[in-house]
């Protein structure tokens, strides 16, 4: 039985007084609507929510102690509906950690899994106790705790940046690859401090967004092995324990009880330098797996409501890790809410992507949803109204949702249509001019700009997920021996293309076409309508030796090499070039008012001009974008692109009258950019597997 003494009557005009005791605190009712920890003057207020518990115990912990000091069962009187909550006095949270204890009805066909003996993470926890250290293995099974976290940050008196997505040139990032090898020259390797000691390196490339790969709280150790003599580790990171925590292990720095102040400054520092941050984020799936998996948080506090089970009470797997998170049930879409506003509010994040986003598109049977209410919850909310909102538009249960994703005209979504058809196309593929032109071009084909705006297609050709763009033209094939699975994981159909050699070699002439065929990839990527993304590292030909799947890597596999900076300055100078170019000719970005000349927004000249037929075997094709630039001048850019593996006769339009075509680059010529070179007529000889950049400028009267 419960051991409750009941307190004085309180004075009233007072602050709020102690009502009962509990186990040696004095207590009263806590803060109902404020899921989480909350701390006061002169205590802390715990609430958590379950549906089906019949009884629940917050438990007490002192610092990196694996049993509780203390045992509070909530009164029967301190739960309203489904909410537990209570109001402990004395305590400071630099003294104490916690965790919960739900009991209830265990029967697996029904969904339950209740164990009163079962120590749960709060999913609210701002942060997750005993995961500082990257790579530790805790002995027996792990039990996670929280810790209380004060929230006092600075973040001054600037505005969220809110620039246009289609605006944004994406760099992708591991927090810890970024700067972990020793050639990134931090000082705080791996961390969120090391980005921060890179942003100028970041403002001399040009990017103005970066994604961070998961960084909410993960164990790295789950499903550690070792292969080979080498530590394998889940080094990604999409195996999210707690979704309000940021990953302790990737800041420099103990924070105790100021969790996440790192990563605070790190992005306060990027708006300063105009470069948004977007999150990665994981909300299709959980670390606790299927059945066979462990319990420390939903599983343990309501596994019904929480996870998608079949009617015999095991786990969906839209995910292929084991469950799928039950998004559009009404407890658990607002927990997702939550989290997102608590992201923006707290961290000041401008965008999310969410993995395998078509699970969050699914009802709790699996099936697909025509207007899913979380998905319009977040198209609709106040507080995410600035935000970006990029869908991976598929998941492991073969729903493509590509061009179809659920949009409300909110969401982005990364265009796997855009990098499988460009890829195709530069490599020399049969019949892919036309899907290179479409996708080149906003593909339109795919996203109605009338329904969709001009920022729907998220263009990349390179992600963490495959190969690198150095390893995209260095490998035939996949190379993933080292992630102990004898190869036969990662994608099979990665439209790759060697130029010649399996992986490394000395032939001029190979490194030499492996060096153009990256400009192109480069190129056609800054040139093509939409938001543009590419994976850090790819602008001075970092390599994962043939390895597409480097999810367990924590190694130099995955660590960036800065010392191919040096070694490849060239490619690192023609990425800066053509970002910097993308941003003096919005045309490249999107419609613009029209130009004076008449020319149309884009016109197509594939090999003559107007000629806008792309045949089966059409190698070459022409891009003209006309429009005003922002000084509301006539701004024309010409791209031409040839597949093939020999030199191409390109015609182009006429330059209006008192203008002349001029040559900006062309990937098969080394040399400083822009070339600026006056081309005479409208004709141009293409090398074989190039890309020809070109725009209008008036010229001089002779005699002025």
């Amino acid at each position: 039985m419960l051991n409750i003494t009941k307190m004085a009557e309180p004075l009233r005009g007072q602050q709020l007084q102690p009502l009962d005791e509990i186990a040696g605190f004095k207590v009263r009712p806590g803060y109902y609507r404020i899921s989480g920890t909350t701390q006061g003057k002169n205590g802390v207020s715990f609430t958590i929510s379950s549906h089906y518990a019949t009884g629940c115990t917050l438990l007490l912990f002192h610092p990196h102690e694996k049993e509780p000091y203390a045992r509070l069962p909530f009164p029967d009187s301190y739960r309203i509906g489904s909410t537990y909550s209570m109001y402990v006095y004395g305590l400071k949270i630099e003294d104490f950690e916690y965790a919960y204890q739900f009991d209830g009805p265990y029967d697996e066909r029904k969904g339950h899994r209740f164990d009163k003996n079962k120590i749960l993470l709060d999913p609210y926890a701002r942060a997750v106790t005993e995961q500082r250290v990257w790579g530790e293995r805790f002995e027996g099974e792990h039990v996670y705790k929280a810790r209380v976290v004060e929230n006092n940050f600075d973040w001054g008196a600037k505005k969220q940046l809110e620039n246009k997505l289609e605006d944004l040139i994406i760099y992708e990032l591991h927090v810890r690859g970024f700067t972990m090898d020793a050639s990134s020259g931090v000082s705080a390797r791996g961390t969120f401090e090391g980005i921060r000691e890179k942003i100028p390196y970041l403002k001399e490339l040009g990017v103005n967004a970066v994604e961070l790969m998961p960084i909410f709280e993960f164990d790295e150790m789950d499903s550690a092995r070792v292969h080979d003599g080498k530590q394998l580790l889940d080094y990604w990171g999409y195996n999210t324990v707690c979704f309000f925590a940021p990953n302790t292990s990737y800041s420099s720095v103990q924070e105790h009880n100021h969790e996440g102040d790192e990563l605070k400054r790190l992005i306060r520092e990027l708006h300063e330098n105009g470069i948004e941050v977007i999150l990665d984020v994981v909300f299709n799936h959980t670390a606790e797996g299927n059945e066979l998996g462990p319990t420390f948080s939903f599983k343990g506090i309501d596994n019904k409501i929480y996870y998608m089970l079949t009617p015999e009470g095991y786990y969906y797997n839209f995910s292929g890790c084991g469950n799928s998170v039950n998004c559009n049930h009404p407890i658990v879409r607002q927990f997702i809410m939550d989290c997102l506003r608590y992201w923006v509010v707290e961290y000041r994040v401008d965008g999310f992507r969410f993995d395998l986003a078509s699970i969050l598109s699914r009802d709790q049977n699996g099936a697909p949803m025509e207007n899913p209410p979380l998905l319009e919850n977040m198209a609709y909310d106040h507080i995410l109204s600035g935000v970006k909102l990029i869908a991976e538009a598929w998941d492991a249960g073969g729903l493509y949702q590509v061009g179809t994703f659920p949009s409300w005209n909110r969401w982005a979504e990364w265009n796997g249509r855009y990098r499988d058809d460009m890829r195709r196309f530069l490599k020399g593929d049969d019949g892919m001019a036309s899907a290179a032109v479409a996708r080149m071009t906003g593909s339109r084909d795919i996203y109605d700009p009338l329904v969709r705006g001009q920022s729907a297609s998220v263009n990349f050709l390179t992600c963490h997920d495959g190969f690198t763009l150095y390893d995209l033209y260095s490998y035939n094939v996949k190379h993933n021996e080292a992630n102990g699975w004898n190869n036969t994981d990662g994608d099979n159909n990665g439209n790759s293309w060697n130029c010649g050699c399996e992986g490394e070699t000395d032939d001029p002439k190979i490194n030499e076409l492996r060096l153009r065929m990256i400009k192109n990839a480069f190129a056609t990527l800054l040139c093509s309508r939409g938001p543009a993304m590419f994976f850090a590292g790819d602008e001075f030909c970092n390599t994962q030796n043939g390895n597409n799947n480097a999810y367990c890597q924590d190694n130099e596999i995955s660590w960036l090499d800065w010392t191919r900076k040096e070694k490849y300055q060239e490619i690192f100078d023609f990425a800066q070039f053509m970002i910097r170019f993308r941003k003096e000719h919005p045309v490249l970005r999107k419609p613009t008012k029209p130009a004076d000349c008449g020319y149309a927004d884009i016109s197509y000249h594939h090999g003559r001009a107007w000629n806008a037929d792309c045949g089966n075997n059409a190698r070459l094709i022409g891009l003209l974008y006309a429009g005003k630039n922002d000084h509301e001048e006539d701004d024309l850019v010409f791209v031409g692109v040839n597949s093939y593996w020999e030199k191409l006769g390109c015609n182009f339009p006429d330059a209006p009258a008192g203008a002349k075509w001029v040559l900006i680059a062309d990937t098969a010529r080394g040399g400083k950019l822009p070339i600026e070179e006056t081309i005479d007529g409208n004709y141009y000889g293409m090398e074989g597997r190039s890309v020809i950049i070109m725009v209008v400028k008036k010229q001089e009267s002779p005699n002025n």
